[in-house]
């Protein structure tokens, strides 16, 4: 294993809570109430409470964050931009032809400061948050092995329920499989890099208007 994970807490009653209330019901909050305008803000909060935490941990090696670079595993990259690409493609071409590639097409400056900004601004604090706080703070808590992937991948899924959208519930369970694979075996860039190409792939192909928060519509 190449994630730090050395020093984690001893697993009791206020821990099981706390991890609750992090990964299930603050996301269920932002899912039901709060305005779809926010959820950029909220990630924010989420990421410095997540970052708070860890420091509170004790134990985590911060130098970890930048170490891996020559474990990364660049087949996978090439791998999962493909399969993002592909199945991208697929998806729209049966439910929103013409949003194939639309915003690449229509406006090529924004999709370079998504490039830009979305490995920065959104993947780099979900992963400090969901794998980072997630396998050090609350290891004690974690099944071993797959089961502990399926775990956090269910978790990272459910936390974007503020979109409403089974596809995109599925989506992001794929992918947080992959991401906290990679973060056990590979490291921390590993992790960030990973999501942030899927990520990048997703809205260079369309994908983007599932994830985009002015188009969630809750069904209630």
């Amino acid at each position: 294993m190449v994630a730090d994970t050395s020093d984690t807490l001893r697993p009791g009653l206020w821990l099981r809570i706390e991890f609750a209330a992090l990964y299930i019901g603050a996301p269920l909050i932002i899912a039901l109430f709060m305005p779809t305008n926010l959820l950029f803000r909220a990630l924010a909060v989420f990421s410095t409470a997540g970052l708070l935490l860890l420091w509170l941990t004790g134990g985590f090696d911060w130098r970890s964050l930048i170490r891996g670079w020559r474990r990364i595993p660049w087949l996978t990259v090439l791998a999962i931009a493909l399969a993002v690409l592909t199945s991208g493609y697929v998806i729209l071409s049966l439910t929103n032809p013409d949003g194939l590639f639309s915003t690449a097409r229509s406006r090529p400056g924004l999709m370079v400061m998504i490039w830009l900004l979305y490995p920065l601004l959104s993947a780099l604090p979900q992963e400090l948050i969901f794998r980072v706080l997630y396998f050090h703070r609350y290891r004690g808590l974690l099944p071993a092995h797959r089961a502990g992937y399926a775990l956090n991948a269910a978790i990272f899924s459910f936390a974007h329920l503020m979109y409403w959208s089974w596809l995109v519930c599925a989506i992001t369970f794929v992918g947080g499989w992959i991401f906290a694979r990679a973060y056990v075996r590979q490291g921390f860039p590993s992790a960030w890099l990973l999501h942030a190409i899927a990520g990048n792939m997703l809205f260079t192909v369309g994908m983007g208007y599932y994830f985009y928060s002015g188009n969630v519509v809750r069904p209630f």
